[in-house]
């Protein structure tokens, strides 16, 4: 067998084209997750924490250059300038973002091997061998003891 023809029969196998559709979703997925963080959840936090704004945490490990036009007290301003910061902030975000993620998938998996447990079935008929030892022992039951 050739190299492209190997190659063919490993791309055009079901788990590969599954995994491919599953990395597309996911993307399109981490989106809407992201989304739902930002736009969401984050402005509920912050209001319950007292107007927080958890993407501008940081600090500021490098020195402000002085050509530095923004404002000083902006993570996205001194990220833009080239200044080292430590945004500890928008890595709550991101952790946020997985926990619901990862909470999500587990979800959808549990649904998933739910849908996939065979339905309530009869239980499976009695083997005729059994029927025939039942059988003998209710006659010796009825049967008078000598």
């Amino acid at each position: 067998m050739s190299m492209i023809e190997e190659f063919k029969n490993f791309a055009l196998k079901g788990n590969v084209m599954d995994l491919a559709v599953g990395v597309i979703i996911g993307g399109a997925f981490s989106t809407i997750v992201n989304s739902v963080v930002k736009d969401l959840i984050m402005p509920v936090v912050g209001v319950a924490t007292g107007g927080l704004d958890f993407s501008n945490l940081f600090v500021r490990l490098g020195h402000i250059p002085p050509t530095f036009k923004g404002n000083p007290d902006s993570y996205k301003d001194l990220q833009t300038a080239g200044v080292a910061v430590f945004g500890y902030g928008s890595f709550i975000t991101t952790l946020i973002n997985f926990i619901i993620l990862a909470f999500i998938i587990f979800m959808m998996v549990k649904f998933i091997n739910n849908l996939r447990k065979p339905a309530d079935a009869a239980p499976p008929a009695t083997p005729e061998d059994v029927l025939l030892l039942r059988e003998i022992r209710d006659e010796l039951k009825r049967s008078p003891r000598v």
